[in-house]
């Protein structure tokens, strides 16, 4: 059965009621839980009045007992169900974010801000960055490296063979959306920045970190000291005596030795510091990935092909372990008494630089796979929420046609499609038009598309076909106060951007809208004239979208290497109608005069 739009958002809609249920079930769970916590705590203080009023008994004992232990068994359930509420509600808020996208085309995770920027060859013109934005759109990243992945692959073409893999990646992993909501859920409540920090702790920091714990001397007086400690305890409650002195020296030495590490300690435990829960989390996200027989090379190369190391997932639960036994410390009475007695901290910065020794080579590799993966599912259920878009093929060689091509981020009942292709040879395609008909559209959905394309993504469109090229745009040029720079002077450098990269990219691909706006209309044409002479010069592919009609009038210069195309509007009593759609040859038709006429300017 193939999905539609309404399908999937109905599928998500349910997703979401059941959850929901579970959530409820789960907080009636954790309800009983306290009220049953409440009364073992009732019950403990009327056997504690008993003892007082009618003095010690067997009976007494054993009722003072069992409450307290019931107590803290329930105290461990409760924290187990809080997890799993707590869990419940990030699937959930994944389900209604996929309901959001759909119905409202708002989405939860971040929009890329910080990788706007102006200078870029084409993403500040076309929408690839920030509020609103394809990034936007697609992102369901939720670490910084998964995000920075994303963003990469946004700013830049892959080779053809990536880009092959990548898609053959993303439908596969479609196959187990289901699961990458899970997934998703699972890094839902953490930090961007907390996987990099992590990694870089155990890449960086830990193996200098770790040198005092190396020494044969320490790690034999930790891995005697309980022996020794809890044993002199032993015999001071059997004979006491001098045991007890005995026992205080033992304490004595195990606080200095703890107080002269102190320093160093500090430096292990920072950057893990309540670590265990996300290392769980991640272990939890990675041990589906590894449940898989994956058949897309892209996604196999995630995996090591050594078959004598333990699954990541597992070594990454062995840290967590670790850290969670460390975090100890952060009880001020517990850590106390494990210092004094174990030399808890000792123990733990040794255990640690075992776990070093036997996984860190492999797990620092491995954290990679967790944003590689969340990259990748951001495209995935790109493809699964967009189920009438298409792959693209990706020609060997200078090639673009697309059939119903429409902008992605325009809403299904709003957006209008065209189809469009080049010939054998490059060409300067110049499209003229009244206002408001289309012509920035056209370039923006061209070039997006193209984008998504290059990104191994499918594409808003029932079929394309499209070689790799460098996008280049001119559309929005501002000036600049801080810089200095005038409108003329922005746009002088952006033409120059252009040239420097159509020198040294042969393959380039140019989207031009409106050149030259910040100078005269005489300057303006032949500045427009001359810079696609350029572009034919150098057999050089361009959208270029103009309202001066004597350009289109080089065609009759150019028959072979300048196209028209234009945007026109219908006028029927006096009003405006769009079609949006692409059509050959010049513009006959404007709308600056009704337009004007609109505000109380006639032109004769």
């Amino acid at each position: 059965m193939v999905n539609t739009k309404q399908s999937i958002l109905s599928n998500y809609q349910n997703y979401a009621e059941e959850q929901q249920n579970v959530i409820n079930a789960l907080q009636r769970k954790l309800n009983h839980i306290s009220f049953s916590r409440l009364g073992l705590f009732l019950v403990e203080i009327l056997v504690v009045a008993l003892v007082v009023n009618f003095g010690f008994h067997l009976a007494f004992g054993i009722s003072l007992f069992l409450p307290l232990v019931l107590f803290l068994l329930l105290l461990r359930k409760q924290t187990s169900v809080q997890n799993e509420l707590t869990y419940a509600r990030h699937l959930l808020w994944v389900y209604k974010n996929e309901i959001e996208q759909i119905t409202a085309g708002k989405n939860g995770y971040d929009h890329g801000d910080e990788y706007a920027d102006e200078q870029h060859p084409y993403s500040s013109d076309l929408d690839i960055f920030g509020q609103g934005s394809l990034y936007a759109f697609i992102n369901r990243c939720k670490t910084h490296e998964g995000m920075n992945i994303l963003a990469g692959n946004l700013s830049a073409p892959a080779e053809k063979a990536i880009i092959e893999q990548r898609q053959q990646a993303v439908a596969e992993l479609k196959q187990y959306i289901l699961q990458t909501f899970h997934f998703r859920a699972q890094l839902l409540n953490h930090k961007p920045t907390q996987l990099s920090t992590i990694k870089n702790k155990v890449q960086l920091e830990l193996p200098e970190q770790l040198a005092f714990v190396r020494h044969k001397g320490i790690r034999l007086y930790v891995r005697l000291i309980p022996f020794i400690s809890l044993g002199t305890l032993a015999l001071g409650v059997l004979f006491g005596g001098l045991i007890w002195q005995l026992l205080a020296l033992v304490l004595v030495i195990n606080s200095a030795v703890t107080f002269f590490n102190l320093s160093k300690i500090n430096k292990v435990y920072n950057g893990f510091g309540n670590g265990s829960e996300l290392l769980n989390a991640f272990s939890g996200t990675i041990r589906w990935t590894e449940a898989i027989k994956w058949e897309s090379v892209y996604i196999k190369n995630f995996f090591s092909n050594r078959l004598d190391i333990k699954p990541l997932s597992f070594q990454i639960k062995q840290l967590a372990a670790i850290i969670q036994a460390f975090d100890a410390r952060l009880n001020i009475f517990v850590s106390a008494f494990l210092n004094l007695f174990l030399l808890w901290d000792l123990k733990c910065s040794i255990n640690l630089s075992k776990w070093y020794d036997q996984s860190a080579a492999e797990t620092i590799g491995g954290l990679q796979r967790i944003s590689r993966f969340e990259e990748l599912v951001s495209l995935a259920t790109l493809a699964y929420n967009q189920p009438n878009w298409t792959y693209p093929k990706i020609a060997d060689s200078f090639y673009l046609d697309a059939i119903n091509l429409g902008h992605p981020l325009i809403p299904d009942k709003e957006r209008i499609v065209n189809s469009f292709n080049v010939v054998q040879t490059p060409t300067v395609d110049i499209v003229t038009g009244s206002n408001m008909a289309g012509k920035s559209t056209f370039l923006r959905t061209v070039g997006i598309n193209m984008t998504l394309a290059f990104a191994g993504a499918p594409v808003c469109a029932d079929q394309m076909s499209v070689s790799i090229f460098k996008i280049l745009s001119y559309m929005r040029i501002k000036d600049s106060l801080n810089d200095h720079t005038s409108t003329f002077k922005a746009e002088l450098n952006r033409l120059k951007m252009i040239l420097d990269s159509i020198h040294t990219e042969k393959e380039s691909f140019v989207l031009i809208d409106e050149m030259l706006r910040g100078t005269n209309s005489r300057d303006k044409y032949l500045g427009s004239k001359v810079f696609i002479e350029k572009l034919i010069e150098l057999s050089t592919p361009a959208l270029f979208a103009t309202h001066d009609l004597q350009l289109s009038e080089m065609q009759l210069t150019y028959p072979s290497q300048v196209r028209n195309f234009h945007f026109d509007i219908q006028i029927a009593e006096g009003e405006m109608r769009f079609d949006y759609k692409i059509k050959h040859g010049p513009c006959k038709t404007f709308n600056a005069g009704l337009l004007l006429k609109e505000i109380g300017l006639t032109l004769t």
